[in-house]
């Protein structure tokens, strides 16, 4: 068994942080008896972590939780109003903390004039005035406010805006195409479009405000479109009587605030509906006893609004007065160490990136990690979005932490806007490890009968106890709710996941157990990049698997048959298609023409066992698959 990297025992802050003080308070010696305790009584330590984080409530709820209708349908915090905003930014300005530094903003240009620091003050009167406006626009409670954007000041204050008013929030990743954000838009009947008429990366601009209006033409719901980056936003702000103090609305614990979409392995993109409360309990638990923030210590993860990581971030640093980092740029442009000027420019005290990225990293200073900047102030790293390889996890450990500061690495999703499984600073950590199921999680790992495997064996990552944070059902759609998360094992939550629990309580996450693709940490089903592909003119059927990549986890690799009679089209033509559509960042790494492709005898696609083939694996049982002969065409392709 692999040695341990991380000895919380060595390091003194630990004694002192959220976490230990929390089980201190509630007389726990270990982290585990904390975690049995917590799912053991789950009304108990939500409760318990609500009181400690100090979420404010206008109403206090009478019951912590009403699961009689089962796990897929629980209530929580039955009878109580509480606001997101309230607690993230109204309440700190009350309090005498309007002064303290909320946002530290980074621009693609990184030029002193492109950044910002914004206090809670500064944000509370932006928001206000955007309520404002947004009213008379017509919004109002359960209406919805779209985004378009990239991190920054703005999408901030209209995400805190729309739940201020008691609207759903919903982040659209500013990669992608056309199609993507109609999808988007018109399935949650947006009211309201906000974006960037341009996006800047490495020194280029990208016309995201064209792809923005187009789509809005084809949603009859938006009644306007409103551009962060033109005279449009200062003179929306400052017609919001920009100062006045705006009385937010009263929202119940479950009414709804964020709405996210993930994508799956069949059908439309799955919108994922959560609550106040539910973001509050779950983001303030994770920000707060994972990764200890603290007031003052700016806090940086790099990712995008349009991932859930974005909202959990925001939400979960800001309800603890901790300092985010908004970042909108390249992390290796203008110049190849503008990660690390950063981080020793703003004191970042947290910082937190995918694998792929800290790979990338690694092979850019050929090893040798940032040398020459001072990163003292970093005491804890963070990591989610795919499954590590142990030299990178080492290099990021002892090249960037220094071999100081614990590696978090999360697992979870966007159906849950949290973890199932975290590490802590109180967790003694293996290279990769995720450490243990958080507090108040019920997970386990499920044989395919439905039985605890043995620890040391991989099976089925499930959830067995309700949280606040799952997600309400899909949007209009309770049976493909049911269907992704409930049919697998009755009663239980199924994840997706392959996982495993060692003998000494470490946990891995070994990749999906269903077909979903993560592209360097962001997911897409193959239905929607083959229903793309399948919208050319040219292309009759398509087949989409997730191919291993050493740099971004996994790529795309496409199969596509023609219709009979079809023009030629070229790879390269198909590629572009799907990149307009989709986005550059899901550009397929290949689109291979065949004859036909695998399926079984009912026209299922074996995605699979293509994926098997085209990675030389054995292909498996194919007593189920009607042409076996199109798995050597694509062995074949595989060279």
């Amino acid at each position: 068994m692999t040695q341990y990297l991380w000895h919380p025992e060595q390091h003194a802050w630990t004694r002192e942080s959220h976490l230990a003080r929390f089980m201190a308070k509630h007389g726990f010696k270990t982290q585990e008896e904390l975690h049995a305790a917590s799912v053991r009584d789950t009304a108990w330590f939500w409760d318990a972590a609500m009181q400690d984080i100090g979420v404010e409530w206008s109403k206090p709820y009478a019951q912590v939780k009403d699961d009689s209708r089962g796990i897929a349908w629980t209530k929580w915090f039955i009878g109580g109003e509480v606001n997101i905003t309230h607690n993230c930014i109204d309440r700190h300005v009350r309090d005498g903390h309007g002064d303290e530094v909320a946002l530290l903003c980074e621009h693609d240009a990184d030029r002193p004039e492109t950044r910002g620091r914004f206090t809670f003050a500064q944000l509370q009167r932006t928001i206000d005035a955007c309520c404002r406006q947004l009213r008379a626009l017509g919004v109002g409670p359960g209406d919805s406010v779209g985004l378009y954007a990239p991190m920054g000041v703005q999408t901030v204050e209209i995400m805190f805006a729309a739940f201020k008013l008691g609207a759903r929030f919903v982040p659209i990743f500013c990669g992608y195409g056309e199609a993507a954000v109609v999808e988007r838009l018109a399935s949650c009947e947006a009211k309201v479009l906000f974006a960037v008429e341009q996006l800047h990366r490495r020194g280029k601009t990208v016309a995201t405000g064209a792809i923005a209006r187009a789509a809005a033409a084809k949603v009859p719901s938006i009644k306007r479109v409103l551009m962060f980056d033109t005279q449009e936003w200062p003179d929306f702000v400052y017609g919001g009587q920009y100062g006045t103090p705006f009385e937010g609305v009263r929202t119940a614990a479950e009414d709804p605030a964020l709405l996210i979409y993930t994508s799956g392995t069949t059908g439309r993109p799955k919108g994922t509906v959560h609550t106040h409360a539910g973001c509050l309990a779950q983001m303030g638990k994770e920000t707060r006893y994972a990764f200890d923030v603290r007031p003052g210590e700016p806090f940086f993860w790099f990712t995008d609004i349009g991932w859930m990581m974005g909202p959990w971030e925001i939400i979960g640093c800001l309800l603890n007065r901790t300092p985010i980092v908004c970042f909108d740029g390249a992390p290796d442009y203008p110049v190849t160490d503008r990660l690390w000027q950063t981080l020793e420019r703003l004191q970042v005290v947290t910082f937190a990136a995918s694998p792929t990225l800290v790979r990338l990293f690694m092979r850019a200073t050929e090893g040798k990690g940032p040398r020459g900047y001072d990163l003292s102030r970093l005491r804890v790293l963070g990591s989610t979005g795919e499954p590590w390889d142990e030299t990178s996890y080492r290099w990021y450990f002892e090249n960037v932490g220094g071999g100081r500061c614990p590696i978090i690495n999360i697992s979870g999703g966007t159906e849950i806007v949290g973890c199932h499984l975290s590490a802590t600073p109180l967790t003694p950590l293996r290279p990769c490890s995720l450490g243990r199921p958080g507090l108040g999680m019920d997970v386990a790992v499920f044989t395919d009968e439905g039985t605890v495997a043995p620890r040391g064996t991989v099976g089925h990552l499930v959830c067995r106890q309700p949280a606040p944070s799952m997600t309400k059902s899909f949007l209009h759609d309770d049976a493909r709710y049911l269907e992704t998360y409930f049919s697998q094992f009755p009663g239980v939550w199924y994840h997706g996941d392959w996982a495993r629990q060692d003998e000494d309580g470490s946990w891995f996450v070994l990749g999906r157990s269903d077909d979903t693709i993560k592209v360097a940490g962001k997911r897409v089903g193959p239905a929607e990049v083959e229903g793309v592909l399948t919208s050319h003119p040219a292309v009759s059927e398509a087949a989409t698997i997730g191919a291993p990549d050493e740099l971004k986890g996994q790529v795309l690799v496409c199969f596509v048959v023609l219709k009979p009679g079809a023009t030629p089209v070229t790879e390269k033509e198909l590629i572009a298609h799907v990149a307009a559509q989709m986005g550059k960042p899901l550009a397929p790494k290949a689109v291979y023409t065949v004859a036909a492709l695998p399926k079984t005898r009912s026209g299922k696609i074996l995605r699979g066992m293509i994926l098997r083939v085209y990675t030389g694996q054995p292909a498996g049982d194919l007593t189920s698959v009607d042409n076996p002969a199109t798995l050597d065409a694509i062995r074949a392709l595989a060279g």
